[in-house]
């Protein structure tokens, strides 16, 4: 495969996602969505919830933003090797966090997410793999 394409299906692959996970999240501090199938299952309170989930909507946009500036739809100087780092670390997380889901206590949350954060992990691989 092309590899520009690959990029190019990396970077809105992670934006995609990315936005619909800050949306995911959103609905669960709403109640809309129960937390009983966030975090492995394992969060117990709603003060907890709110902490991990206001936790990941900012680590999210953080994100987010890594990939707007990566691909050039944010303008601002930013250090190509900072992206790097960047989508390094992320890499890094999203293999923690399939490896968390898999050992999750909800079936849906194992099920559901463990691809999506393999999936993740590998469009923030290729990015960071990549020269620019």
């Amino acid at each position: 495969m092309n590899s520009e394409l690959t990029k190019q299906i990396s970077v809105y692959g992670l934006l995609t996602v990315l936005s619909l996970i800050i949306i995911f999240h959103l609905l669960v501090i709403t109640g809309i969505i129960p937390y009983t199938i966030v975090w492995g299952g394992r969060l117990k309170t709603d003060t907890e919830m709110y902490v991990f989930e206001t936790t990941s909507i900012l680590l999210n946009l953080v994100m987010l933003t890594i990939v707007s500036l990566y691909a050039g739809l944010i303008n601002l100087r930013i250090s190509k090797t900072f992206l790097r780092v960047s989508l390094w670390l992320m890499f890094a997380l999203f293999l923690l966090n399939t490896l968390g889901n898999l050992n999750a206590i909800n079936e849906l949350e194992k099920l559901l997410f463990t691809p999506l954060t393999l999936l993740l992990s590998l469009f923030s691989f290729r990015l960071a793999l990549s020269k620019g």
